[in-house]
């Protein structure tokens, strides 16, 4: 049994800070917060405030990282490659304060394995240090979707094309099997290309991709599997059909208009809005017409966070990295208070929201009986949000994954 002793526990539902707070653990789980529970050892974390762990809904571990080039790496890393990269993204992730993540869906060659799923597999196992691993498998999109590799990276014709088991599927039939492929081999939810993107190389960033007949086939596939489905969509019209077949969570939503924001707060479709990568996201070696398109895009999509917020849209925070850097998660929850969020409304986006997301009830507060995932932070993160990016402790499931001199 292993108490902790912080200045200052945050109840992230109601905002209130308890000082001299005490969190007692026994094996993975909480069992008491307030007062130490029987006997073991007392771990004093000093002056910082102690947090439920935070959890980010949109990364892929399996790309960006150190070694990687934009260029080269699509081509030139295999699986077994992208997975040893995956361990020291994961480590950072975690060391971060990041104790869960959503692996949203692999758009590169793998000889159809799901490479997040087995990642998830060896943290769990405890072989590799990381977050807790949501994973998606591989993301499915249309042929020259947003997530078709041979056009995200303007490949030649033959160059990396994808299989349907590795997410290309085109029409009902096409993209019910490639939906029931990832589950059948580990996906935990699914991940659709719904729109074009910034970095699409054809067409428009609000393209709606898919028809809604082929939308509504995905949605049947997972919902009727227990899973939900998260769509990568930009555009108001894109965003709209897709809620209206039922997909659980828009991922971007850059140019959302009032409309559509109206419908999913009364639909309860959850929004990660990514907002950071508008400004962390470098641009600079992409090419004109990509940058040209940013920056028409990312002027209108800074104002979606607060109009989302006031229409009572539920949000979720993630960072879509690695279009930010893995290891620096925290920069989306600073940017989501400059978007008018508030600091409550951020970390709640970050751990109360975000689990009734994935539809847990585990973790997400600290509570007695949830899993022991926390973090602490120096200063007051109601006070100042910048000092999610100075870290100093990690728990996750009772074990201390970082612990960085008092």
């Amino acid at each position: 049994m292993l108490t902790l002793k912080a200045a200052r526990v945050l109840d992230v539902q109601t905002g209130e800070i308890r000082e001299n707070g005490l969190v007692t653990i026994d094996g993975e789980r909480i069992v008491s917060c307030g007062a130490r529970s029987g006997e073991g050892e007392l771990l004093d974390l000093g002056d910082v405030t102690l947090l439920p762990g935070l959890m980010d809904m949109e990364v892929n571990l399996l790309m960006g990282g150190r070694g990687e080039t934009l260029a080269l790496s699509p081509v030139q890393d295999d699986p077994p490659l992208r997975m040893l990269r995956a361990v020291g993204n994961a480590r950072r992730t975690l060391r971060a304060g990041f104790t869960t993540v959503r692996n949203l869906g692999l758009f590169v060659k793998t000889g159809g394995y799901l490479l997040d799923v087995a990642l998830s597999k060896a943290i769990d196992a405890g072989w590799i240090d990381g977050p807790r691993v949501v994973p998606a498998g591989h993301a499915i999109t249309p042929t020259g979707g947003h997530l078709d590799p041979t056009m995200f990276a303007a490949f030649a014709p033959g160059i990396m094309t994808l299989t349907l088991e590795e997410g290309i599927a085109n029409g009902v039939d096409e993209v019910r099997k490639a939906v029931r492929y990832q589950i059948k081999h580990g996906a935990r939810l699914i991940k659709v290309c719904a729109s074009g993107g910034v970095m699409s190389h054809t067409g428009t960033a609000g393209a709606q991709h898919y028809s809604d007949e082929e939308l509504r086939a995905i949605v049947d596939e997972a919902h009727r599997r227990g899973l939900k489905v998260a769509a990568h969509t930009h555009g108001a019209d894109a965003v709209r059909h897709a809620v209206e077949a039922g997909i659980d969570c828009i991922e971007h939503g850059f140019l959302l208009d009032d409309e559509t924001i109206k419908l999913m707060a009364e639909r309860g479709t959850f929004l990660v809005p990514t907002t950071y990568l508008i400004e962390g996201m470098d641009m600079s070696k992409a090419a004109p017409e990509l940058q040209a398109k940013a920056a028409e895009i990312f002027p209108k999509a800074r104002t979606v966070v607060s109009r989302a917020v006031a229409a009572g849209v539920k949000i979720a925070a993630g960072t879509d990295a690695p279009a930010i850097p893995h290891g620096r998660n925290a920069q989306e929850l600073i940017a989501l208070v400059a978007r008018g969020m508030t600091p409550l409304q951020v970390l709640q986006a970050a751990t109360v929201n975000a689990a009734e997301l994935l539809g847990v009830d585990d973790r997400g507060r600290i509570a007695d009986g949830l899993l022991a995932d926390l973090v602490a932070v120096p200063g007051n993160p109601l006070e100042d949000m910048s000092v999610l990016a100075d870290v100093r402790f990690v728990m996750k499931g009772g074990a201390v994954f970082h612990s960085a001199p008092r």
